[in-house]
């Protein structure tokens, strides 16, 4: 096996760069050396220079034709912490009774590896060329900001005509054992926060002052116990949580001027960001209207649902998954953000890779087993994903 075939070497390397958003600390250097050795045109995106933190990112192809399958994914990290709890240092990369150590080792630097090294072996047997094209879409802002990263290089590559027909985001997808999920969506997010204004007195003088924490109490109860759906075909129920609550008062005996709290609302596709504000505005606005107080209240959303409807593709990802692991996939839409949000602009995008339990945890680890699995689910799929065009 070639250095190039060997996704246990790709994955000490990149988790052997201190990445931690958003710096790219070698990682990029080193695939885009392994790229253009393999074939691959690459391109360094640099965005982010007039708003920074500037941020680094790759995208990488090779073949002009169609199929053009995309695999996309993030090598920047967050802090390991305090390292003196880690067993193994965090980006020493060391592997132990068949477990490899390290920040970024499933999140996502191992999941990237496995392309890395399937692709290797794909182009190996093809004589150096892919029926079609793949391309690798490798940024360094993914667990920051996420302003400058894949979102911006999508906008470029609307610009250069670069859409392609399928994408796999290696994101750890998979909850507890291998082949367990592939995630076909995601929910919304939307974030609120809520400003009441009243006017500050003494609390043993309730006629010379308006209490704002009435009026903000009394929405943040009516949000909280609102049923906002009872989920869909794909999704989970849209869930609300209240994340603060402010007032900066230190003082038992004044009422303050203003409150103020914050609330995050997970959502799937029976809302849009437009609907679900509006909704929301309508249930908060009323009693603090009615305790004679005023507000504020503003949204941000870095995220719409969304679904990538099955297909053949997504069919024959299921199939080998099944083959090589004996479980078959749940098609997920569970968790968090991802940066399939941006993708979905261009093409179909499905999340597939490693074991999520360790990630952002301290001793992130993947079973080397693991790692090789994955190369080999990836090597397969692409078998068949070219023959099968």
């Amino acid at each position: 096996m070639t250095q190039d075939h060997d996704p246990i070497a790709h994955a000490q390397a990149l988790i052997r760069c201190p990445s931690v958003t958003p710096e790219q600390a070698g990682a990029l250097d080193y695939m885009q050396e392994v790229l253009t050795r393999l074939g691959f045109t690459c391109h360094r995106l640099r965005f982010g220079e007039d708003a920074p933190p500037a941020v680094d990112n790759l995208y990488a192809r090779i073949g002009t034709g169609s199929p053009h399958l995309c695999l996309a994914g993030h090598i920047d990290v967050v802090p390991p912490g305090d390292e003196t709890g880690w067993t193994y240092p965090p980006f020493a990369a060391e592997i132990h009774d068949g477990v490899l150590y390290g920040r970024g080792a499933v999140d996502m630097k191992g999941d990237i590896a496995a392309m890395m090294a399937a692709v290797s072996r794909h182009l190996a047997e093809k004589g150096g060329a892919p029926a079609g094209s793949i391309s690798f879409l490798i940024t360094a802002d993914e667990e920051g900001p996420a302003a400058h990263g894949t979102r911006a290089v999508v906008e470029w590559m609307k610009e250069k005509g670069e859409r392609p027909d399928h994408c796999i985001l290696g994101e750890p997808s998979n909850p507890d054992r291998m082949g367990e999920a592939i995630k076909i969506g995601r929910r919304g997010s939307l974030t609120g926060r809520l400003t009441v204004r009243g006017v500050q007195g003494h609390v043993a003088y309730p006629a010379r002052m308006r209490n704002p924490l009435t009026g903000l109490v009394a929405a943040l109860n009516r949000i909280a116990t609102e049923t906002l759906d009872e989920g869909s075909e794909n999704f989970a129920p849209s869930n609300l949580e209240i994340t603060t609550i402010d007032t900066g008062n230190p003082t038992a005996n004044v009422v303050p001027a203003a409150a103020g709290a914050q609330f995050n609302v997970r959502f799937n596709d029976h809302h849009s960001v437009a609907s679900l504000s509006k909704h929301l505005r309508d249930l908060i606005e009323p009693p603090i209207l009615a305790a004679g107080l005023n507000y504020e209240l503003t949204f941000a959303s870095n995220a719409d649902a969304f679904i990538t409807k099955p297909g053949p593709w997504l069919d024959m990802l299921a199939d080998i998954s099944r083959e090589m692991t004996g479980l078959t996939p749940e098609l997920s839409t569970g968790g968090g953000t991802s940066d399939a949000r941006f993708i979905k602009d261009i093409c179909p995008v499905i999340e597939y890779g490693l074991v999520n339990s360790t990630i952002h945890a301290v001793d992130e680890n993947t079973p080397i087993a693991d790692l090789t699995l994955l190369t080999e689910i990836f090597h397969r799929f692409m078998q068949r994903y070219f023959t099968a065009a």
